[in-house]
């Protein structure tokens, strides 16, 4: 138990990087006296991926921000940015957050050289929304070498990414009883292709630790990111538990796939966590029973990433510091008609102030 809260506590400096964090100071007025203490603030940013279906279980577009209604612990919230799919960020409005804005106006300097001037524009993510990124973990444990199911799994993953259009970024990993992060975050498809066929045989499998790890890498991105791994079978080696795994991707707002081989599924255990996980982060899990599933299930989860609503609000007051339940559905009779599927929730950073002296090493 104690390892593994030891291990959980050095991933936790990302473990909101989802959120955007933006940094202010305290100023002096002429009737206060001068304070050589600098003091920041931290306002989040929460950023949720939600897939909307029909009954049928087809993709529903051309929603807009006056369809979704978004509560944290039942608290009604404003959204601050939408997007559609793969189009660009949508200001829903300038002053979404008075605070918000004052925040950041003053915290321009400490953003450095490429912050915008413009708070409505640093509030609402900018013009421009960064290219997704997607990180591919890839199972290279002694389950996935079974008959010829390794080639099968490498011909799926290949496909994928082919497949992937647009700006979005690709990481790709594979794991055994260690992570190999065998091509970091590229739009170059040919790069990430030379990763997948690059890897080899493995030892046991530590799927938990790997998915840690790569969590933690997603958490130093912004903007949209998704992780989809592809898993042969149990874990069998990992210090931490799929519950600490799972809670991390939902604070940082990371949706996991699961695409799995039926053999994964004849473990009763392996099959309801790999579920729990997807579900629980606004993922899907799957079960291929043969290579044709494979690749139908990497198609699917092109077609999901490709059809997510992203939405980004400021969390109103709230005293609660440990979970946050959100809950997003939509207005009016469309929340009799369709689906939503996102994320259940996040744990916030520590509320605190952090005081430094501003003139510490200064003249002296």
């Amino acid at each position: 138990m104690a390892k593994r809260h030891l291990l959980l506590l050095l991933f936790v400096p990302g473990f909101l990087a989802s959120s955007a964090i933006w940094i202010g100071a305290q100023e002096s007025t002429p009737d206060s006296p001068p304070d050589n203490s600098v003091i920041r603030k931290v306002v989040e940013m929460v950023q949720l991926n939600v897939a909307v279906t029909d009954k049928k279980g087809n993709y529903v577009t051309g929603l807009g921000p006056s369809d979704f209604v978004v509560a944290e612990d039942r608290i009604p919230q404003k959204i601050a940015t939408f997007e559609e799919g793969s189009g660009g960020t949508r200001s829903i409005d300038a002053s979404a957050s008075d605070k918000g804005n004052k925040e950041v106006a003053k915290s321009s300097s400490f953003l450095g050289s490429n912050a915008s001037s413009d708070p409505a524009s640093l509030v609402n993510g900018g013009a421009k929304a960064s290219a997704p990124s997607i990180y591919i973990l890839f199972d290279t444990s002694n389950y996935m070498y079974r008959g010829r199911g390794f080639v099968f799994a490498q011909d799926a993953i290949a496909q994928f990414v082919r497949s992937i259009d647009g700006p979005d970024r690709i990481a790709f990993y594979s794991y055994s009883r260690d992570l190999s992060r065998e091509t970091a975050l590229t739009a170059d498809r040919s790069q990430v292709l030379h990763g997948v066929r690059a890897t080899v045989n493995g030892d046991d499998s530590a799927l938990y630790n790997a998915l840690l790890l790569t969590l933690k890498d997603a958490g130093q991105q912004t903007g949209r990111k998704a992780v989809v791994v592809f898993s042969n079978g149990p874990d069998n080696s990992s210090m931490v538990p799929p519950e600490d795994v799972g809670e991390l991707a939902q604070s940082e707002g990371v949706p996991i796939y699961m695409v799995s081989t039926h053999d994964a599924k004849l473990d009763a255990v392996t099959a309801a966590v790999f579920a729990r996980i997807s579900a629980d982060t606004g993922g899907e899990a799957y079960f291929a029973k043969n290579w044709k599933e494979q690749e139908q299930a990497f198609t699917s989860i092109r077609d999901d990433l490709a059809h997510l609503y992203l939405i980004s609000y400021y969390p109103q007051p709230n005293p609660n510091r440990g979970w946050r339940a959100i809950n997003v559905k939509l207005a009016g009779e469309k929340a009799k008609q369709f689906h939503l599927r996102t994320r259940e929730g996040y744990r916030p950073l520590p509320e605190h102030l952090s005081v430094g002296s501003a003139n510490a090493g200064a003249g002296q």
